[in-house]
């Protein structure tokens, strides 16, 4: 058995998250020790993300640090790089940074076991679309909390984003397999799981030819009937396939939390085209009535991409008027960024000032803030049900947990990582909620 150690640095989505897990799962079966810090390592892994530019250049950052470390040790440090932006430069990799030994795509994790048990010592690149990371060994952050793959790559086309062109076509997994591995989790403790794709609520229509077709609602159907699991979550949705099998799925089925992600990117019908998103404001604004009918007290959250291409005020201030109408429970902010290979980046003469975006981003955040604000006071006197993470990261005294709606809750109490108590909100801001954890009504339960 090996004693070598890897350490794994990771950029970018849940997904990165996921297939780092199974990485780590796979480098264990290997008999690879994870290393606490990457000057331990006898291998150092960067799992990549090309969705921005600011995660490009802070991976670039640590990729000479690990430079320097095989430099130090003569040599004796492999340096691998997965993910998106090893798919997006491919080759290239090896010409710009020679001492990186393996480079790999998010199809390709499991080549990297190949890698690792061959006798070449040859960098090697692999980066075909095939197979899925959700087959490979994990080795979770928390014992009761796991990703699920369900599917990878995407069909549509947005013209900023990179995923297709790094991910591949849609590809899903088959029902019975996702439910039996689903069951093999919660057996080994897992109450959340969290469903993973790239547009996750489409999964079904891109399932192999020799399996049951099926949708995405009937997945979550069949997921809530697992003894044992507690939540169901998933991410990310795309709001041309939020169907009303699926909201109602929210508001019938105990394990599946009532909170929901979904993607407004901008509140300009204009610009939605341009990004080529599928739906207009108006059928955005549709949704979000669909669900908070049958699901009035549910979390939203979204993404929303400042200063793309032809952006005018008048498009931006459409998208204040909806931050302004839905009043989301928080957002995930951008400001727009040119990726390589995609449509929009070729429209240079249309990009927004970076001064202009700047400030649209701050008018934006206030927004954002304060509707989430106002959003999150009718927890404020409510007892809720809090899943425990840990200490919580600004008092050590304090635990922090995850609600139901997916906010994050510091609070006074005594809980192990795992527990599902009841806490009473006693205070709230935009993004967190305090309280205290109630003894009795936790004795009661």
């Amino acid at each position: 058995m090996s004693s070598k150690t890897f350490h794994v640095t990771t950029f970018g989505c849940q997904m990165n998250e996921h297939d780092s897990e199974r990485m780590k799962g796979m480098l264990g079966s290997l008999g690879y020790a994870e290393a606490s810090d990457q000057a331990d390592a006898d291998l150092i892994l960067f799992n990549t993300c090309s969705i921005r530019e600011k995660a490009d250049s802070r991976f670039i950052a640590y990729l000479h640090q690990a430079a320097a470390l095989k430099r130090a040790r003569r040599g004796e440090v492999v340096i691998g790089v997965g993910g998106c932006w090893a798919q997006s430069v491919k080759d290239e990799v090896f010409r710009q940074f020679p001492f990186v030994d393996v480079a790999f795509g998010p199809g390709q994790v499991h080549k990297l076991a190949e890698f690792l048990t061959s006798d070449s010592l040859t960098a090697q690149g692999f980066f075909e679309f095939e197979g899925f990371t959700g087959h490979l060994p994990a080795a979770r952050e928390r014992d009761f909390q796991g990703w699920v793959q369900i599917s990878a790559g995407c069909n549509m086309k947005c013209s900023y984003c990179i995923v297709p062109s790094t991910r591949g076509r849609q590809v899903d997994r088959p029902l019975d397999e996702l439910v039996d591995e689903v069951r093999e989790m919660v057996a080994g403790g897992v109450v959340e799981v969290t469903l993973l794709g790239q547009n996750v609520n489409a999964w079904g229509r891109a399932i192999q030819p020799t399996s049951a077709r099926s949708s995405f609602a009937e997945l979550l159907h069949a997921l809530d009937e697992i003894e044992g699991l507690k939540r169901i979550r998933y991410t990310s949705p795309h709001p041309q396939d939020m169907k009303e099998d699926v909201v109602l799925a929210h508001a019938t089925l105990p394990s599946v939390m009532p909170h929901m992600h979904l993607p407004l990117q901008s509140g300009s019908s204009r610009v939605l085209k341009a990004m080529r998103r599928t739906y207009s404001r108006e059928r955005f604004l549709d949704r979000v009535a669909l669900i908070r009918e049958h699901n009035p007290d549910i979390a939203l959250t979204t993404d929303i991409i400042v200063g793309f291409p032809g952006e005018a005020e008048a498009d931006f201030e459409e998208t204040l008027e909806v931050c302004e109408e839905v009043g989301f429970d928080g957002a995930f902010t951008f400001i727009y960024s040119p990726r390589r290979d995609t449509e929009a980046a070729e429209l240079v003469d249309e990009f927004v000032s970076h001064e202009v975006a700047v400030a649209r981003m701050d008018r934006l955040v206030e927004v954002v803030q304060r509707r989430a604000n106002e959003r999150a006071q009718r927890f404020v006197g409510r007892s809720i049900e809090v899943l425990v993470e840990g200490p919580s990261r600004t008092d050590p005294s304090k635990l922090r947990g995850r609600s139901a709606h997916g906010k994050t809750v510091n609070f006074t109490g005594l809980a192990s990582p795992g527990e599902i108590v009841p806490v009473e909100i006693v205070g709230a801001t935009s993004q967190t909620l305090a309280g205290e954890m109630s003894l009795l009504a936790r004795a009661l339960a």
